[in-house]
């Protein structure tokens, strides 16, 4: 019998049930853990866009830079407007990685803390799975902190308008979930002593690439550059968000960023969990 079929769970109600309590239990753990780090949750996730939305949608038009205002936008858009979804997507992201990928890097080095979490009675990818879930949790909290903040800063109005409840339920659920399966994949593969470096080169280009500071089509005057962002996942989670929360500003069709969103998600998660039982049970 392979090692990954030995690992499977019994399909029997019982063992479906222990597994439930187990995921519980990890989850319950983690979420008292990040109840007494609330503080450094809310600073992680606000400082970044709370700084950029100050500067280039408040401070700028303010004092006439040609940024935050709507002729340097796509289709006389307002800036603001071209922005909000674009943050709140990096602030999915960012929190995903840093929910996962860090604390794994910590676990997988100096803590062996990991050892502690495969000695619940529950194969290794469903701890993996239970960390990407807590990480999703987290990114979906995220985004609902960092919204109505990007929304009440800029100097100008902000178009947005939910069009589409199931639209942004759908984006919410992939994004969250692509988020979580990047920070496994990243936390699983990237050494720990490395892990610093992975944001100059991982986090910084997927964010200045990831069509956050302008829509995708706005691309299309750099042709090449529109098609070599289509592997970065932030872009389809920025479309995904603008397609639901600002109408008016030009977005990929949704068949397009929801069926990447998915792809993407399953990808990662099938690195994530490869790497993780690599690492844990060889």
């Amino acid at each position: 019998m392979s090692d990954v079929a030995s690992v499977a769970p019994h399909r029997d109600p019982g063992r479906l049930r222990a597994t439930a309590q187990a995921v519980g239990g990890l989850l319950l753990r983690d979420l008292r853990v990040l109840r007494r780090e609330l503080y450094a949750f809310l600073s992680r996730t606000i400082m970044q866009p709370l700084l950029f939305v100050f500067v280039f949608a408040y401070v700028f038009p303010r004092i006439g830079q040609g940024i935050g205002s709507s002729d340097a936008a796509a289709g006389g858009v307002d800036f603001a407007t071209v922005l909000v979804p674009g943050l709140v997507a990096v602030a999915i992201v960012f929190q995903g990685i840093t929910a996962v990928a860090l604390p794994l890097s910590n676990e997988f080095g100096g803590t062996k803390e990991i050892e502690d979490r495969i000695m619940a009675p529950v194969p290794v990818q469903v701890v993996a799975l239970e960390k990407v879930l807590f990480g999703g949790l987290q990114s979906v909290l995220a985004g609902l902190v960092v919204l109505p903040m990007v929304l009440a800063i800029p100097a100008a109005p902000v178009e947005v308008s939910v069009t589409s409840w199931p639209l942004l339920l759908a984006v919410a659920v992939l994004s969250a979930s692509l988020s979580g399966a990047l920070g496994l994949a990243l936390g699983t593969f990237v050494n720990p002593r490395q892990i610093g470096l992975m944001f100059s080169l991982v986090v910084l280009p997927l964010t200045f690439l990831g069509a956050v500071y302008y829509p995708w089509a706005a691309l299309d005057t750099v042709r090449w550059l529109q098609i070599g962002v289509l592997v970065n996942p932030l872009v389809y989670i920025s479309e995904g968000l603008r397609a639901a929360l600002t109408p008016s500003i030009e977005t990929m069709p949704p068949a397009a960023f929801l069926g990447a969103l998915a792809l993407a998600t399953a990808l990662l998660l099938a690195i994530g969990l490869r790497g993780f039982v690599r690492r844990t049970v060889g």
